[in-house]
């Protein structure tokens, strides 16, 4: 063998950038499909347990006396204003998580960051690649939810919904997901294990309740302060934009306005977290 053969074959051989990013990912989507039984069910239990109480039980509650989920009059159904969402907070929740869970131990304790900065990928690729991966996960979690919101309810309770704009659905739901998951890696190198708890007290349950999940946010006209106070959430947009996608009949945010705050949103928030998940790294 010549030595321009050897020489050939060492170059074939070599990684580049973007093979080794690649693998990386393959890695993580062989991951998700070995655990695709308990992702399931996590991403499943909380928005069943909500569509069948706001959806089925309460409706079922307010036939027998003439509540206001009795479904009677001309107005949507509540199934209707509560899709979207719940799809969109199944979203935040899972890419968040997915980002957060993960670097905790890998920063912490076990210290295994290191062995993949050690790959031939620059510290801030290997934080974009982690943030793609969670993102991943939390659209795969909204695509999961979406069936089941749609199909349990009472009777008379069915959602009105479709996907009257498919490049919004799917632009909001991109970019909702990595919006969420570079959120994770933001908190997810801020937050010590040991104040975990935080993170669901302070942070997730707040976005989640005032996200605009169970109510449309034009139902918050009546309270003008909290309506703009909740601006600051991203949530928010993701819900809205959701409904601009899937329930355009329910009063909503502009549809270039959700997208806006939710690209944007990504791009800054994603430039602090790799600042942050590059400090931990070399720390």
């Amino acid at each position: 063998m010549t030595t321009s053969s050897l020489l050939t074959d060492q170059l074939a051989v070599r990684p580049t950038t973007a093979r080794t990013f690649l693998a990386m990912m393959a890695r993580e989507l062989r991951v998700m499909r070995r655990n695709f039984a308990s992702t399931f069910v996590r991403v499943l239990s909380q928005p069943l347990f909500f569509v069948f109480v706001f959806a089925y039980v309460l409706p079922k509650l307010g036939s027998a006396d003439g509540g206001m989920f009795s479904g009677r009059g001309n107005g949507p159904t509540y199934s209707t204003v509560l899709v979207p969402g719940l799809i969109g907070s199944s979203v935040v929740m899972q890419a968040m998580m997915a980002a957060v869970m993960p670097l905790m131990m890998e920063l912490s304790w076990q210290r295994s960051i290191t062995e993949r900065a050690l790959a031939p990928l620059s510290i801030p690729l290997l934080g974009i690649q982690k943030t793609l991966a969670a993102g991943l996960q939390g659209l795969l979690g909204g695509l999961l939810v979406l069936p089941a919101v749609v199909f349990i309810h009472a009777e008379g309770q069915a959602p009105d919904i479709e996907i009257a704009n498919w490049p919004l659905f799917l632009v909001v739901l991109v970019a909702g997901s990595l919006l969420a998951a570079a959120t994770g890696l933001l908190m997810g190198t801020l937050i010590s294990p040991e104040k975990v708890q935080m993170l669901f007290t302070v942070v997730l349950l707040p976005m989640t309740m005032l996200g605009c999940v169970y109510y449309s946010w034009s139902a918050m006209s009546s309270i003008a302060w909290l309506q703009i106070l909740v601006l600051v959430n991203p949530m928010v947009y993701l819900s809205e934009g959701l409904r601009a996608a899937l329930t355009p009949q329910i009063a909503h945010m502009p549809a270039a306005l959700t997208v806006t705050v939710l690209v944007v949103g990504t791009l800054v928030v994603g430039w602090f977290g790799m600042r942050s998940f590059t400090r931990r790294v070399v720390a």
